[in-house]
């Protein structure tokens, strides 16, 4: 008896555990920025944009020639916008102009990540494209890689985008928990949803579910799942390659799909 006493105190003390620490599982940001646009030969702006509840966030807007559209950035939950140039180079080179944008706490962006908080800062990108830079949404892309694919899918539901492209991402936080512990139940304890595949059925605008096979952080069957939840008009392209470099690995196959739906929405 005594042991199992000592067994279910330990396991509620690690649920508690886990409860509290969730959002430093969630979210790795980085502060340094170690590279920019400038130094792959890119021109490009340093903005700074506020939210609706004060918080200022930093951006690249990066120009491209002969500028087809224009392309919203919402990159994964670590490192910063500096980490994401061979992506800025892929779409400039696809004549899309990008703004690509840190989430509050990362980078040189003020206040601390969360679930809402995230929304807002896409949503302030999004007010500053069609605002400052009179961006008409009818030329606007949004794009969202791992955790900003959520953050995209949410976007899409507020904005009028010309596409939505969701690249390996997950199904939702508690889907993506569940494989990863389940001996937790994630449902009851989790602060977060970040439920893609629950948004991607409102979406109306196109959209691109992108995914490999051999992802080894969020498992194929998460693109599936969203691409199946997704309304119409929409199209599943599959890569090659781990989570942070199939894009890469994938060479035209990445590149000839993303420009095959860019075309078709712009």
């Amino acid at each position: 008896m005594h042991i199992v006493i000592i067994l279910i105190s330990a396991y509620i003390l690690m649920l508690v555990i886990v409860y509290c620490m969730q959002k430093y599982m969630l979210y790795f940001p980085e502060k340094e920025i170690v590279m920019t646009p400038g130094d792959i030969n890119l021109p490009y702006e340093e903005i700074t944009f506020k939210t609706k509840d004060g918080i200022a966030i930093a951006a690249w807007f990066v120009p491209a020639e002969n500028e087809k559209g224009v392309l919203l950035f919402c990159h994964g939950n670590a490192g910063n916008i500096s980490h994401r140039l061979d992506s800025i180079k892929i779409f400039n080179s696809l004549s899309l102009s990008v703004l690509i944008f840190d989430y509050r706490g990362y980078g040189r962006s003020e206040g601390k990540p969360d679930e809402e908080g995230t929304y807002l800062d896409a949503q302030a990108a999004w007010d500053y494209l069609v605002q400052a830079k009179e961006k008409v949404p009818e030329k606007i892309m949004i794009f969202g890689r791992s955790l900003g694919g959520a953050v995209a899918a949410e976007l899409a539901l507020r904005a009028n985008p010309a596409g939505l492209i969701v690249e390996s991402s997950f199904s939702s936080i508690p889907d993506l928990g569940k494989k990863l512990y389940p001996w937790l139940p994630v449902k009851m304890l989790s602060k977060y949803h970040y439920a893609t595949v629950d948004k991607v059925n409102l979406v109306k605008c196109p959209k691109l579910i992108i995914h490999s096979p051999q992802d080894e952080i969020i498992p194929y069957t998460h693109g599936q799942a969203i691409f199946k939840k997704a309304a119409f008009p929409k199209k599943f392209l599959e890569i090659s390659g781990g989570h942070n470099e199939g894009f890469l690995v994938s060479g035209q196959v990445y590149q000839g799909g993303l420009k095959e739906f860019m075309d078709k929405c712009l």
